[in-house]
């Protein structure tokens, strides 16, 4: 059963949504003090629509866009959190300033992530 773009959805639900385990959802509530989702009796959790954006923008600066933890939060506190994937994008093509997020300092990491995916397949 689909539901309206406005309602509230539960842990699993959004877990489901983002294809990530209900325990990550939890512990990001405990990284990111601004998720908090509401919770009834028995700690069952409700993510209101601002919720689920958030959780979307956590779970893209961490698993696509390669962030850790602490990089994520300054991001979303910085407002350039906010900011669209699309918006980023048309921005004028220009490199990236030297930090430890730069996709430059990524090249190692991928080619790991790379070689680690061909030898899972082999297998």
């Amino acid at each position: 059963m689909d539901k309206d773009d406005g309602a509230m959805l539960t842990i699993g639900e959004l877990s489901a949504e983002l294809g990530l385990p209900t325990h990550i959802l939890r512990y990001w509530e405990t990284k990111f003090t601004e998720l908090r989702p509401l919770q009834r009796s028995g700690n069952r959790r409700y993510y209101r629509p601002a919720d689920v954006a958030l959780a979307k923008r956590i779970n893209e600066l961490l698993n696509t866009r390669g962030f850790t933890i602490k990089g994520a939060q300054k991001e979303l506190r910085s407002g350039a959190g906010q900011k669209a994937p699309v918006a980023e994008a048309k921005a004028a093509p220009q490199a990236p300033p030297p930090t430890a997020s730069a996709p430059g300092n990524m090249a190692p990491l991928r080619a790991i992530r790379r070689r680690l995916a061909e030898a899972l397949a082999a297998a």
